[in-house]
């Protein structure tokens, strides 16, 4: 779901230079370069990540730092394209990281980001049972801040942030917000599956913000 609401976003890459924070293991890097960029840095602060990057990465130009995403820092015009694919979410102090960002774009470089939607981190309901959930609890939604969560096994901390505070964000980082996308499943995604489907559509998991260094 969220896949293809990037892709659509990021239209034409060959000859930019990309900056991928919060990599993760970088497949998006080898379909870029792939697709004619002249450069792709992923960054992320794992180190297995990062290992995992390196390897996506074997026999191409591109190229992964373990840093943390509020590490981040370049000279001005260093980059033309910055993502960052479900990552955000992870950091505290977005202002800062928003205008590393902004200093690092060229003139006319884009920025372009997708994080968990708001309200999947506004609330965690708990299931007792392992079968695809049928329900979802929207809470505290305005109760902006870290929130614990079991994810993928492990308790990480997500930053809350209402959709209206992202925005605001980017805005306060002096980018020009050119789309704003809450991933809506497509039925052509899902193998055939439209019970899946429909229960997918029920609910936004994904938001992207796209802008543009005013």
């Amino acid at each position: 779901m969220e896949e293809p609401a990037l892709l659509d976003e990021l239209g034409p890459v060959a000859g930019l230079r990309v900056l991928d924070l919060g990599c993760g293991d970088a497949a998006i890097g080898r379909t870029l370069l792939a697709a004619g960029c002249r450069s792709y840095l992923g960054i992320d602060g794992s180190t297995e990540m990062t290992r995992a990057a390196n390897a996506t990465l074997a026999g191409t130009s591109g190229r992964v730092d373990r840093m943390d995403i509020e590490q981040f820092s370049a000279p001005p015009h260093t980059f033309d394209l910055i993502i960052s694919r479900l990552a955000l979410h992870y950091v505290d102090d977005l202002d800062s990281v928003l205008s590393a960002c902004r200093r690092s774009l060229s003139p006319s470089g884009r920025l372009l980001i997708t994080v968990v939607h708001p309200v999947i981190t506004s609330h965690e309901a708990r299931q007792s049972t392992n079968e695809a959930r049928t329900n979802w609890v929207v809470d505290d939604y305005f109760d902006t801040g870290a929130r614990q969560r079991n994810w993928m096994g492990n308790t990480v901390t997500w930053y809350h942030r209402t959709i209206e505070d992202y925005v605001a964000a980017l805005t306060r980082a002096q980018f020009a917000i050119t789309a704003l996308r809450e991933c809506a499943p497509r039925h052509d995604r899902f193998d055939g599956d439209m019970a899946e489907y429909a229960r997918r559509r029920r609910v936004p998991l994904f938001l992207l913000l796209a802008g543009s260094r005013a």
